[in-house]
């Protein structure tokens, strides 16, 4: 049984105190939520709020113009452990939070809340707070999705890339027309500008390593249809699915790959099908002209504006503005990890993440639900593990093998006691040593159940090749006592 604890400090500023509070300041409250799984496993999750007043620099950074300034004044200031929120409660009339506005999620970890009356309305708020910065049934159901039945499923949840202790990253610009244009792309100054800030800050999550390819004469696999109203060409929804297959063929890189794979693709497409432009559903043309595959990776189309001069010479040079390509690549690497700001609600203001592509609390979201993804794959390996010895009894158990069975087991009890502590980075990296372990343990060579046979398996094999050479011998030693026996019966002749 797993309990997802979270540290939460709750902060009142001058004049946002509720009239209903049932004791003075400070003083400590704890609320529970069940999160059902299926009919054998939930997960509990408990909030240990703090209840106390402003201090006086907090007073003065939430004395702020704006609530960007204030987020920024209250960072030195809050707790920053993983896992950990602050939220700061303002009047009801405080100019930090625009109108309409109820709640400010900065970039780190606290939050600002405009005051309501009574105390059981603002923990009602609070609990929204706590579910768009921690983590939600949805989010929980979605790491442990492999244990969750099919109807009970929300359609984004298997659409999350798998937790895994590494990930490679592989940015392909595909030229299927090279006599026409030559592309000329900066990938390793944007690797270095936009996708290196946001790895520095996963890498608490995974290892990643990043690469890049330029593919030459690399199609779609997929005819576009010609649209004479917008002199364009066009790739329908429907046949975006079967664009990916003849592309991953020649992409090579998931061959000889440890880790899962992500593949960003940059299509620039030939002067034959130029401009093409990728429809929706209903039929509008798709702003960013790009679309994602879930738990595999996305694709843009980048047209090139076509020469003004018939007579201008082949091939074009062209020069990416890859400032552009990878907004639309990192908002995909977003969807990928399950980190969309879609479900918000309507009243609530979220703050850019800036540089770093994804702010704290993001991350914390990241790691609650890998934690308890990686606690669930543990215990599914070491069952099967278990299973296969219970099959195979006269099977070898070296000692290497059960000592990583048994820091397996200690690992994730591990993860369990710290997760129920409220101690989340702690609980993730246990929960990783974990998944290492069992892994070893599953797949170690010495357990290769090709090297066991059961014994009616030995039977089988061994009777077929002996029966052959069994019968004349058999036979052999039949007429080998049947003529003794008849010796023994003849008279013995005396001299």
């Amino acid at each position: 049984q797993v309990r997802l604890v979270v540290p939460m400090a709750v902060v009142f500023g001058p004049g946002s105190l509720p009239g209903d509070l049932p004791r003075p300041l400070p003083f400590r409250d704890v609320q529970e939520m069940e999160i059902s799984v299926n009919l054998r496993t939930s997960v509990t999750a408990r909030y240990e709020m703090l209840y106390r007043s402003t201090t006086g620099q907090e007073e003065a950074a939430l004395a702020a113009a704006t609530a960007r300034e204030a987020d920024a004044a209250l960072h030195p200031l809050q707790d920053t452990t993983l896992g950990s929120l602050t939220t700061y409660v303002v009047p009801e009339t405080s100019s930090l939070l625009p109108q309409g506005i109820n709640v400010y999620v900065g970039k780190h970890r606290n939050a600002l809340v405009r005051a309501v009356g009574r105390l059981a309305a603002l923990q009602a708020r609070l609990r929204e707070v706590t579910q768009v910065m921690s983590f939600t049934a949805s989010s929980i159901a979605a790491a442990l999705s492999d244990r969750v039945p099919d109807g009970q499923l929300s359609p984004d949840a298997r659409r999350y890339l798998k937790s895994s202790l590494g990930y490679e990253i592989t940015f392909s610009l595909l030229n299927p027309d090279p006599k026409s244009h030559t592309v000329d792309w900066d990938i390793e100054g944007a690797v270095n500008r936009y996708v290196k800030p946001v790895l520095d800050k996963l890498s608490l999550v995974a290892n990643f390593s990043v690469d890049s390819q330029i593919l030459y004469y690399a199609i779609l696999g997929v005819t576009p249809r010609y649209d004479k109203e917008s002199s364009s060409f066009l790739l329908s929804a429907h046949s975006l699915p079967h664009v990916i297959n003849p592309v991953e063929a020649r992409l090579g890189s998931s061959a000889a790959s440890l880790y899962p794979v992500l593949n960003f693709l940059l299509y620039v497409p030939e002067r034959s099908h130029s401009p093409l432009y990728i429809q929706d559903k209903d039929g509008a043309p798709v702003s960013t002209n790009a679309f994602h595959s879930p738990r595999w990776g996305g694709i843009m189309v980048y047209n090139v504006e076509a020469p003004a001069s018939p007579q201008t010479s082949l091939p074009l040079h062209v020069d990416v503005d890859m400032a552009r390509v990878m907004e639309v690549f990192l908002a995909q690497l977003r969807l990928l990890f399950g980190l969309s700001r879609e479900e918000v609600p309507p009243e609530f203001l979220l703050e850019s993440p800036g540089n770093e592509g994804l702010a704290d609390w993001e991350l914390d979201h990241l790691l609650w639900a890998h934690t308890v993804e990686n606690i669930a794959t543990v215990s599914t390996t070491l069952t099967s593990l278990a299973q296969l010895l219970d099959k195979i009894g006269n099977i070898v158990i070296k000692d290497d093998v059960a000592s990583e069975v048994y820091r397996a087991v200690a690992s994730v009890q591990s993860a369990v006691t710290e997760l129920s502590r409220g101690h989340l980075h702690a609980a993730f990296q246990a929960s990783k040593e974990a998944v290492t372990s069992s892994e070893r343990a599953f797949f170690d060579p010495s357990l290769l159940h090709l090297l066991y046979f059961p014994d009616d398996q030995k039977f089988a094999i061994y009777i077929p090749l002996f029966l052959p050479m069994a019968v004349p011998i058999l036979l052999s030693l039949a007429k080998i006592v049947r003529e003794t026996r008849q010796r023994k019966k003849e008279p013995t002749k005396m001299d």
